[in-house]
């Protein structure tokens, strides 16, 4: 199986961003980035973790394709995000798709910095 396995880990995203501690709006981030890329959402799981004070702490997020994932992790307090994308080619090249939600996500965060990593998957068939 061939597939595009994306990572951005960023810090110094913009302070007061709903997506960073709203199930919901991380949700519908997501969700938008997803579908915006033409990939199929199969399944999903939110869960925030509130602090001891019952503050939003973080949320994570994770979304099944039916090309693969894409999964995000908050820490508001760090003004951090983690994200992770990977999209397989079963049936066709998917690369531009992962490209384009990880791009939507990096853009809603607005990073002071991104660390991007690619990873072609797989042997060529």
């Amino acid at each position: 199986m061939q597939g595009l396995h994306l990572t951005a880990d960023l810090s110094g995203c913009r302070r007061g961003s709903p997506a960073l501690v709203d199930v919901s709006a991380l949700r519908a981030l997501c969700l938008g980035a997803v579908l915006d890329a033409g990939l199929q959402p199969v399944g999903e799981c939110f869960h925030p973790f509130p602090s001891e004070d019952g503050e939003p702490r973080g949320v994570t997020g994770v979304l099944l394709l039916a090309e693969s994932h894409l999964a995000v992790h908050t820490w508001p307090e760090l003004d951090a995000v983690t994200l992770d994308v990977y999209a397989c080619h079963r049936h066709a090249d998917n690369s531009a798709r992962a490209e384009v939600v990880i791009a939507r996500l990096i853009e809603a965060f607005a990073p002071a910095r991104a660390e991007r990593h690619a990873l072609r998957r797989g042997a060529a068939t």
